[in-house]
């Protein structure tokens, strides 16, 4: 491909602009099976080459190790990225496998000020809340959050897997700039409520896992034997099984199209998420995780394809025919509490 950049979209009504697709960090160090820090640094450089400008990581990605691995290139570049990290799960004492969700303003300062020591800046740009605690009232949460914006800790706010109800509590203490919830061919419940509570209040969307994980890449077909066995994929439903057959036969669209356009599958799904911003009237900007340069320049090809309407119609039936829920547990999404 060429060094010609991607376009740029807006976090929210006065957030800043940034390349129309970012780059989830999270399996550089944390996830999806054995990492190579080498291939990950050249990755960053090269995203930020084709005008990739938002990369997200997460405290609890690698208990800390990924905002880390991520801090020098954060330094090199300070002024042409925007650094997105997130709170919310918590490792027990007692326990290092487990996650407890806590969004308690104790917990919250706490947490961004061990992200920005890791990370070694100033100030957050994009902090969001990587789950909701429902004991704790949103309000409350949000109220410690926009403390931190005042503060200088914090740029602009975020919120992840939250309902449209919250969304709105939310927005009516400090503007929110982006929902990021997983959104793409085989996940469209935001859909239903997310999507037009942000619309309405002007807040950007940022899908994660827009590639399904992989699986909408055609990259592995079941889980259990395709994967490494400290791969995070193996615990989800929807990628092992009965489940994996019955969603692999699923992707036959989604190379039709490619076939079509002369691209790959994993292309034609970003295309979808990223032509979701016209559909949906609203800055769509998916963040597809990966650790190789080639995948990034792939991935970021696909902000250039428009699919047709008869392509959108062709793609349209396959989230309602997938086999299996996104996570195990689903009262944490967003759509196991709407």
């Amino acid at each position: 491909m060429t060094d010609s950049t991607i376009p740029t979209a807006q976090l929210g009504a006065d957030g800043p602009a940034v390349g129309a697709q970012g780059l989830g960090c999270m399996g550089m160090s944390f996830a999806y099976g054995p990492t190579d820090a080498e291939a990950s640094r050249a990755t960053l450089e090269r995203a930020l080459e084709l005008g990739i400008t938002l990369y997200d990581t997460a405290d609890a990605y690698g208990q800390g190790e990924n905002e880390k691995f991520l801090s020098p290139f954060f330094k090199a570049h300070r002024d042409e990225v925007v650094i997105a990290t997130k709170f919310a799960l918590a490792i027990p004492p007692d326990d290092p496998t487990r996650r407890i969700i806590r969004n308690d303003p104790p917990y919250i300062r706490q947490a961004v000020e061990a992200s920005l020591k890791r990370l070694d800046v100033d100030a957050i740009d994009l902090y969001y809340m990587h789950r909701r605690d429902v004991n704790v009232p949103i309000e409350e949460s949000v109220g410690t959050m926009a403390e931190l914006v005042r503060e200088g800790k914090v740029k602009h706010l975020g919120l992840s897997e939250v309902t449209a109800t919250e969304l709105r509590a939310a927005q009516d203490i400090h503007p929110i700039a982006a929902v990021q919830s997983e959104w793409s061919l085989f996940s469209r419940d935001i859909e239903a409520q997310v999507v037009p509570a942000a619309r309405e209040l002007g807040v950007a969307l940022v899908p994660y896992s827009p590639l399904g994980r992989g699986f909408l890449t055609g990259s592995f077909t079941n889980a259990d034997k395709d994967l490494t066995a400290d791969d995070f994929r193996r615990q989800q439903p929807r990628f092992t099984g009965d489940n994996a057959a019955a969603n692999a036969a699923l992707l036959e669209p989604v190379r039709t199209v490619a076939e079509a356009h002369g691209v790959s599958l994993g292309q034609i799904a970003l295309a979808w998420v990223q032509q979701q911003t016209t559909v949906h009237d609203l800055p769509v900007i998916p963040i597809p995780g990966t650790r190789k340069p080639g995948r990034v320049e792939e991935n970021a090809a696909a902000t250039g394809i428009e699919l047709t309407k008869e392509e959108l119609e062709l793609l349209e039936p396959i989230a309602g025919q997938v086999a299996g829920d996104r996570y195990a547990d689903m009262r944490f999404s967003s759509a196991g509490r709407e």
